[in-house]
């Protein structure tokens, strides 16, 4: 019996426990929400968002983009604004300019910025009579458009030039010391897979990672015309350029073997004579008796040209 009651013990002092623990709490939740009811004063820091800027002219850096206020209201609004401080946007439209700034009067645009912050007039105070807002002329360029699309084609199939961009350059806006150091911008990467017909759509440009900068437009179309193509081969005589006078060079082999793509419709078209390899002799020093030919003219239908053989052994009869 001793030992049941021993046992026991602990859960009867557990239960005044709770109740004091209970009573402690609910004291400092309502010594808080007292507190928290009071009145006080305290200077708020506010970001600001600044709205309808002229098209012709940028934000500086050392525009302010807060604003400091001196409040009087209850505990709860002065907490909740120290850890979310509310924004208050300020109309550039509203402002005067003078000069290379723009100056926003607070006093005359308190009613409008109080609105935005549910506060009585005669609860805030500004600690500075207005804002001066320093702006510069926004510079204009064109910059060109640089295509990532990557293509991909059916067996047999091949574009007849190179992917069309429209436009291929763009304009922009900014700060002079920004658009100075900007040359391109890129399109988004795309690729398009099983291509056998003619290709086009829009494209977005990357602009993600270009700040401060305005673009006139951020699409721009793309288009790529497409042919059945086969592929031929024609074995032509190597020229050998830049031979001194008097000098009896010999090369091997004298011919080589071009294959290319053409579209179907321009096969009978190729002319042999419109292919044109040579080799250079003025590459013959530390060349190890070895020349590279080199395409030099060929005809404007085909492509992916390829030599047989592009090493050609030279030697020099004396």
């Amino acid at each position: 019996m001793k030992t049941k009651l021993k046992e026991r013990k602990p859960w009867i002092k557990r239960g005044p426990l709770k109740t004091f623990s209970f009573f402690l709490g609910f004291s400092a939740v309502i010594w808080v929400v007292v507190q928290f009811s009071k009145e006080y004063t305290e200077v708020l820091e506010m970001p600001i968002i600044y709205t309808n800027l002229p098209k012709d002219k940028i934000l500086v850096g050392d525009t302010p983009r807060t604003l400091d206020l001196r409040i009087r209201d209850r505990g709860f609004y002065i907490a909740w604004n120290r850890v979310f401080p509310q924004k208050i946007t300020i109309d550039i439209s509203d402002a005067t300019e003078d000069g290379k700034s723009l100056f926003y009067d607070l006093e005359q645009q308190k009613t409008a910025i109080l609105s935005q912050l549910n506060l009585d007039y005669e609860k805030v105070v500004f600690l500075q009579k207005n804002v001066k807002i320093n702006f510069e002329q926004r510079a204009v360029k064109k910059i060109v458009v640089l295509s990532t699309i990557d293509l991909s084609f059916s067996v047999g199939y091949s574009a007849l030039e190179e992917i069309k961009l429209q436009p291929d350059s763009v304009m922009v806006s900014g700060s002079a010391n920004i658009l100075d150091t900007l040359r391109s911008i890129n399109t988004k990467p795309l690729k398009i897979n099983n291509i056998s017909n003619d290709v086009q759509g829009k494209v977005q440009l990357e602009t993600g990672n270009i700040k401060d900068v305005s673009f006139y437009q951020e699409e721009v179309n793309y288009s790529v015309r497409t042919e059945k193509f086969t592929e031929g081969k024609v074995e032509i005589p190597i020229k050998l350029l830049n031979v001194p006078e008097g000098t009896n060079v010999v090369i091997f082999p004298k011919d080589v073997v071009i294959y290319y793509q053409v579209s179907l419709k321009d096969f009978e078209k190729i002319d042999t004579s419109s292919f044109v390899v040579a080799v250079d002799f003025k590459n013959s020093h530390d060349s190890d008796g070895f020349l590279i030919a080199q395409i030099i003219e060929e005809p404007t239908q085909v492509n992916n040209i390829r030599l047989n053989e592009k090493k050609i052994q030279f030697v020099i009869k004396r």
